[in-house]
């Protein structure tokens, strides 16, 4: 497989392009584009992230640099930590949804969010003018552990004013809801847990053990979450949890053992904020941002609060520089991404556990019977290996549509009053993707057929 690197990051595949020197000269050229400080080091939990974490490791401190590890935890763990301290940047080891003969590095700026372009430029110009490649001596010298960085996360979580200013977590300890997690044995799987556990919640760990051995095909799609979707009706729970190896990304099953679609997730979360709005007071517009893949229930959502969403490209980075030009109350992406910039400017799916435990709460109904309250859509997406230009696919497809509305701000996407149907070329994967979206699961079809005879 070939490496990909973008405003993601960078991924490659073991034994072929994953190795010691491609490490070593994307951690030195990072180094040589920050300032002078210490940086936050973690990893998702795979296998193949220690030898990792040991290169990151010698290659900063034989720089000179601080670091500070925090072993296996959540990628928005590294981000808050270095937003609320003095670090001027971090390093997360993982290759997050990808399969676990993937692994790479997420590289995350002073300001606790992820390299926008511009310095993901600077950042591959350093790195093409590294030439060689020395190994680098061991060194105890300059790395600082800390232990605690999970508990921290979620003390910040507790201090957020939907639950200072209220009396909802006393009210969430009462439900004591049964939960079953699958973490896939990596990042999420001592913070998910811990931080239910908060709530007064019964947690079943499910893929729970920190492994680093993904029990199933790691990305939290339906399709992949048959035992946790079991285990929630064996159990007669009250719902349950998955997220992604380095647990940015956040999906649940009901207590019926039904998938919600990872498009609800920022759904009920943006409903959950919006519902408490008044609560935070640095707030005044209540914007909200999601990338223009996401499903427009958002907008639905949005519109009974009197709120507004603003779109942007997929990717984590470009969705946060929306929210902070429009000061969003929320944002996130379809893909199970929740930010909160009250807590950090990460996605996050410990925080958008919290916002949808609360939501349930608060109407004291079911998750099941909370998304039936949600707006009507069906959603189609698909994919398929393409390494070429699209810009010409792009060209028929807005002949094809003529009565919509074009955006070419990521990729194709034809906007129609109650339908769309996008085409862009993945940020983290050799592939294009293919979405529509419709009132109508016979639309939603026609409009992705359409759009994929010009990928045959």
């Amino acid at each position: 497989m070939p490496i990909v690197h973008s405003i993601s990051g960078l991924r490659a595949t073991q034994n072929d392009g994953l190795s010691p020197e491609l490490i070593n000269k994307y951690i030195s050229a990072f180094s040589k584009i920050l300032p002078n400080g210490s940086v936050v080091v973690g990893r998702d939990g795979r296998q193949s992230g220690k030898w990792i974490e040991d290169i990151v490791l010698n290659t900063f401190t034989n720089s000179g640099r601080e670091v500070r590890l925090l072993n296996v935890v959540p990628t928005p763990t590294v981000q808050l930590m270095v937003e609320h301290s003095d670090a001027i940047g971090g390093i997360v080891i993982t290759a997050s949804h990808n399969p676990s003969e993937w692994n790479g590095l997420k590289f995350i700026g002073g300001n606790g969010v992820f390299l926008d372009e511009q310095w993901n430029r600077k950042l591959w110009n350093e790195v093409d003018l590294i030439s060689s490649y020395d190994a680098l001596s061991k060194t105890n010298e300059n790395k600082i552990y800390i232990d605690k960085a999970i508990e921290q996360h979620i003390d910040k979580i507790l201090s957020l004013q939907i639950f200072t200013k209220t009396d909802i977590l006393n009210t969430l300890r009462k439900k004591r809801f049964k939960i079953v997690v699958d973490a896939v044995n990596a990042s999420g799987s001592r913070s998910i847990p811990m931080l239910l556990e908060k709530f007064g919640c019964e947690v079943i760990k499910l893929y729970c053990d920190e492994s680093g051995i993904f029990p199933h095909t790691p990305e939290p799609l339906p399709e992949n979450l048959k035992d946790l979707a079991d285990a929630v009706k064996v159990y007669n729970a009250d719902l349950g949890i998955a997220v992604d190896p380095d647990a940015d990304r956040l999906v649940l099953i009901d207590d019926t053992g039904s998938s919600i679609g990872e498009e609800n997730t920022i759904v009920l979360c943006t409903e959950s904020v919006l519902e408490m709005k008044n609560l935070l007071t640095d707030f005044i517009d209540y914007n909200v941002v999601v990338n223009h893949s996401t499903t427009r229930r958002v907008e639905e959502i949005a519109e009974k609060y009197d709120a507004k969403v603003f779109r942007s490209p997929v990717g984590e980075i470009n969705v946060v520089k929306k929210m902070k030009e429009v000061n969003a109350i929320i944002g996130g992406e379809g893909s199970g991404g929740v930010i909160l910039p009250e807590c950090h400017y990460g996605r996050d799916s410990l925080v958008g556990s919290a916002l949808i435990l609360t939501l349930i709460a608060r109407r004291n109904i079911s998750l099941s019977e909370l998304v039936k309250e949600l707006p009507h859509y069906d959603m189609l997406k698909t994919k398929k290996q393409f390494s070429g230009n699209i810009d010409s696919i792009i060209g028929n497809l807005i002949k094809e549509f003529p009565d919509g509305i074009p955006l070419k701000e990521d990729g194709i996407k034809i906007n129609f009053p109650t339908k769309w149907v996008q085409l862009r070329a993945s940020n983290t994967e050799p592939i294009v993707r293919l979405i529509a979206e419709a009132k109508s699961y016979l639309e939603a079809k026609e409009l992705l057929n359409r759009a994929m005879k010009y990928l045959q």
